[in-house]
């Protein structure tokens, strides 16, 4: 397919006339083509496609499309049939009424094509750049942050499942590229065993047996990679996608004995979060936050929520669903620097901030981070009596701290096991403690004195001043707007299938979030044009008695 780019015409005037007859009052889709005029253009794809071949469908029209697909969580058949025959897409696409549409697999080798050419944000970027030349997005405003898992679009497998379901999906592959080699080595007991999809249902019930079924597949698996190895004629057979996962998920649960496998004991697995959960999709990986357990991915959502501007999602962030929220929000900054998108203030809960999230925010992006820091975990701070660290003067010019009786600290040392080089542990004299008669709300150590071990200074600063300011009712008032996210993540759950991956592979479930956002935008400025206004939270007719 090649692609000449070409200037975007007025919509068809039959196209228009019809239109306007069967919608007097205009619907979502005629607004947003009068209101945000053409997004996308064919020059912004221009490097995904060849200039010699047969010539592409316009890029631009598969682009918006593609968002469309999760306006209203159409499949890719769906989806063309709605640009064959739906006049108000017609509308918005510019076709005329008679256009015959095109296949419903060219939107697949378009996505193809998105993500071979790290183009997926264009969907997003094109949409907010038109956003900003209206006025409907400002930077430097408020945003907010936050995440929610999603689910892969395999089955969760137990152990036996796994690896009976690897060497099955391995035995497929081969059966695709060299369906005669396979032939030649498959023991007639291979066909009976993994012909099927591997269920716990029909696996034995006993532990004995099961076990009498890891070891006959890590056999199976062994004597497979063997032959595979083995067959230096063919050495890209150890290439194939499925064999390489299939190695890796016999090294996560057998260990070799003897010349043998034998299957790991619970003790001896790695953790969840690091095994391959599914053959199917090598990148889904398990977590659990709080009662919710999953295997698949996680996405982090940025909008802005500025109350005279619609709330526009401004950045996407897809990870693999074991990786920690508090590492992800310099990652959100620098994606939202690159496009001058950066807010003055930013909204997130506690899994975001870390302390030095708090400073490097500040210091590298002029960003106030508002939202509740973790509590002191110290049993002084818990106990609420007791002398937390909050409660000590600290000197750090004299590199001196002073206690609540008023003792100074003997020695101050930089730790020199510490991740961070400026941490310090700040020790006071024995002699001090020793007599002191409110040692037990200090320290528990029977001999020993009390120690303080202080993280950097700014670092330490902002954290005991995050945790003074979220106990003050402006800080309340404040992060009040924070849980307006909570509501995007649910629109995008009901209206676009946020909660579950439509593909495999966290490339193909980024464009999924990417094309998602930009769909929630589209409907978002829709509704701001047409002067919906804000829905409110719910509440039950019993809770609103109050």
């Amino acid at each position: 397919m090649s692609l000449h780019p070409t200037s975007i015409g007025p919509i068809p005037e039959e196209t228009v006339r019809v239109a306007q007859a069967a919608f007097p009052t205009g619907n979502i889709y005629m607004r947003l083509r009068e209101e945000l005029g053409v997004v996308y253009d064919d020059a912004t794809f221009a490097g995904l496609f060849p200039t010699r071949g047969q010539p592409a469908e316009a890029p631009w029209r598969l682009a918006m499309v593609t968002v469309l697909q999760f306006v209203e969580a159409l499949s890719d058949r769906q989806a063309a049939d709605a640009v064959r025959g739906r006049i108000d897409w017609k509308y918005l696409l510019g076709l005329e009424l008679g256009n015959p549409g095109f296949d419903h697999t060219v939107l697949s080798e378009f996505r193809t094509r998105l993500i071979g050419g790290h183009a997926e944000l264009v969907l997003l970027n094109a949409l907010l750049g038109r956003s900003q030349e209206l006025g409907l997005f400002r930077p430097r405003g408020r945003q907010r942050t936050d995440s929610t898992h999603v689910l892969a679009a395999v089955r969760v497998l137990n152990r036996l499942e796994r690896v009976g379901e690897t060497l099955r999906a391995a035995l497929n592959s081969l059966a695709v590229v060299t369906p005669d080699w396979l032939r030649s080595i498959a023991p007639i007991a291979w066909y009976e065993r993994y012909g099927s999809r591997v269920e716990n249902y029909g696996l034995p019930k006993t532990e004995a047996a099961r076990r009498e079924l890891a070891a006959a597949i890590a056999a199976d698996g062994q004597l497979l990679l063997q032959t595979i190895d083995a067959a230096v004629e063919q050495p890209w057979l150890q290439q194939i996608p499925a064999v390489q996962v299939l190695r890796q998920v016999w090294a996560e649960q057998y260990v070799k004995e003897g010349g043998r496998l034998r299957w790991r004991e619970v003790k001896e697995i790695p953790i969840p979060a690091e095994m391959i959960s599914s053959p199917y999709d090598a990148e889904a990986r398990y977590s659990s936050k709080r009662s919710v357990e999953w295997v698949g991915y996680k996405v982090h959502l940025t909008e802005t929520c500025d109350a005279d501007t619609p709330h526009l999602i401004t950045n996407v962030e897809t990870t693999p669903a074991a990786s920690p929220d508090d590492s992800m929000l310099g990652v959100v900054h620098a994606s939202l620097a690159t496009m001058a998108r950066l807010p003055a203030e930013h909204l997130v809960d506690k899994g975001y901030t870390d302390s030095h999230v708090l400073v490097d925010s500040q210091r590298e992006y002029g960003i106030t981070i508002v939202g509740p820091v973790a509590d002191d975990p110290s049993w002084q701070a818990q106990a609420g009596s007791g002398f937390a660290k909050g409660g000590f003067i600290i000197d750090w010019d004299a590199r001196t701290a002073t206690c609540p009786s008023g003792k100074q600290s003997l020695s101050w040392l930089i730790n020199p096991d510490a991740t961070k080089p400026e941490t310090a542990v700040v020790r006071f004299s024995r002699r001090d403690c020793s007599p002191c008669p409110v040692r037990s709300q200090c320290t528990r150590r029977q001999v020993e004195p009390r120690e303080l071990v202080l993280q950097p200074r700014v670092e330490h600063e902002a954290l005991q001043a995050a945790r003074r300011h979220q106990q003050t009712e402006d800080f309340k008032v404040q992060y009040a707007a924070r849980a307006g996210i909570e509501g995007t993540h649910a629109q995008a759950v009901r209206r676009a299938g946020l909660r579950r991956s439509r593909y495999t592979g966290l490339a193909k479930t980024r464009l999924q979030h990417i094309a998602t956002a930009a769909a929630l935008n589209l409907v978002r400025i829709n509704e701001w044009c047409s002067g919906t206004p804000l829905a409110k939270t719910r509440i039950s007719r019993f809770a609103a008695l109050q």
